[in-house]
């Protein structure tokens, strides 16, 4: 078990997974998907990702580099910016890195950097089930969940035992969850290719 100490005040965190290659996007590797411009509102994909959430609480992002222009917008939003060594290896690196760097929290919003479309709302509805104890909690849109998901502090010792590309979804195979309807098509639509970005 996990020697850290819990404290009642300790804040809920959003964590901002944003250190993907994203090669589908652009398999030459010369465009970052993440700081493709939205054609609704010319803001970058992963800054608008990151405003939903700062609309609702703190914000850590995980990038791949600090000295990068995506971690200078993202700092420039209103994120705390980390930059994980280990990307390379799978999402599940880079939640854990985030999750090591606010293990003091009761809980966590684990959003993806390439789903600008998830509202504000949404992120307020997990927040609030975080709040009452819900231990897992995942929005819902007509029936299908979706992202991001949240996470009480009972489940940090398996946020911390992760591995590969899979991300959290063995703890959600493994654990109750519960599920959040919300009127949000965004927890479905994620930017993976340039077409993605002109899809409705």
């Amino acid at each position: 078990m996990s020697s850290v100490i819990h404290s009642p005040q300790a804040p809920f965190r959003g964590l901002l997974l944003a250190a993907g290659k994203g090669t589908r996007f652009d398999p030459a590797g010369a465009g970052n998907k993440l700081l493709a411009s939205l054609p609704e509102s010319d803001e970058v994909v992963a800054v608008a990702a990151a405003r939903a959430m700062l609309q609702v609480l703190p914000v850590l992002a995980v990038v791949r580099a600090v000295d990068s222009e995506l971690s200078r917008l993202l700092t420039a939003a209103g994120c705390e910016v980390i930059g994980c060594d280990d990307a390379d290896t799978g999402m599940s690196a880079s939640l854990m890195y985030g999750i090591r760097q606010t293990q003091n929290a009761v809980g966590w919003i684990i959003a993806l950097a390439d789903m600008p479309y998830v509202q504000a709302a949404t992120h307020r509805g997990l927040l609030a089930a975080l709040k009452d104890g819900v231990q897992i909690a995942v929005p819902t849109y007509q029936g299908k969940r979706g992202n991001p998901v949240a996470f009480g502090c009972s489940h940090l010792d398996g946020l911390l035992a992760l591995s590969g590309d899979r991300g959290a979804r063995s703890l959600l195979q493994e654990f109750p969850v519960n599920e959040i309807p919300v009127n949000d098509p965004g927890i479905h639509r994620d930017i993976d290719t340039r077409a993605d970005l002109d899809a409705r």
